[in-house]
């Protein structure tokens, strides 16, 4: 019993412990790895928007991005990398 709460605990925690993703650089599997409420699919749409728009440039633009809404992005905010810089470095907000 002690051991499938071990599990159980760890699964939960998995993306509390992920690593920041460059969504303008990571590949599908990357992006729906490290992102809460992004599997594939929305991994595919973020990719074909910035093939066919352009990078993101801030947190906002993924709202642009069918499929993910504000509760996906909030969730997500501090895990995604816009460049190779520190979460906290980066614009929330289009100026």
């Amino acid at each position: 019993m002690k051991l499938l709460m071990v599990i159980l605990l760890s699964l939960c925690g998995f993306n509390a412990f992920a690593s920041p993703v460059n969504i303008n650089t990571a590949d599908a599997k990357t992006i729906s790895d490290a992102l809460s409420g992004i599997g594939p699919k929305k991994a595919e749409a973020i990719i074909k928007y910035r093939t066919e728009k352009h990078p993101f440039k801030t947190l906002e633009d993924l709202l642009d991005v069918p499929g993910i809404g504000e509760k996906t992005l909030e969730m997500n905010k501090n895990d995604i990398l816009l460049n190779d810089t520190n979460v906290s470095d980066q614009k929330t907000s289009k100026n």
